[in-house]
């Protein structure tokens, strides 16, 4: 399945504030976002028809096994890249905002090649 790049953003913001908390709202969603409610809870709907997002019974969003694995991938991605960007000499919050762009295009092949340059040169 590819999700759009939103799609994505959705499941990395889902993965990255379960890791603070158990209990992740829609509005917890939409303030890391910075966008509204009923924009979040409709691509929210979505990732659950795609089997990757589930609603618990006190209204908490939590991710599925198939969500989870693509989350951490996206995440993955997210970290690799912004520490590459940090060592190439890009600002911090430059490298976190581009790298966030470029998680969602790049190539598999090409992540693997760099986080495999990253390990051997040890950066």
């Amino acid at each position: 399945m590819a999700l759009q790049e939103s799609g994505e953003m959705y499941l990395e913001t889902i993965y990255v504030l379960s890791q603070k908390s158990n209990a992740v709202r829609g509005i917890d969603i939409a303030e890391h976002l910075g966008y509204s409610k009923p924009s979040v809870s409709r691509a929210v709907g979505l990732l659950k028809d795609e089997g990757l997002v589930k609603k618990d019974q006190e209204g908490y969003y939590k991710l599925t096994e198939a969500g989870e694995v693509l989350a951490k991938r996206i995440y993955e991605r997210h970290t690799v890249l912004t520490k590459l960007l940090i060592n190439l000499g890009v600002d911090e919050k430059t490298a976190a905002e581009d790298a966030c762009r470029v998680e969602h295009y790049i190539s598999d092949i090409t992540f693997d090649a760099i986080k495999a340059h990253m390990k051997k040169y040890g950066s």
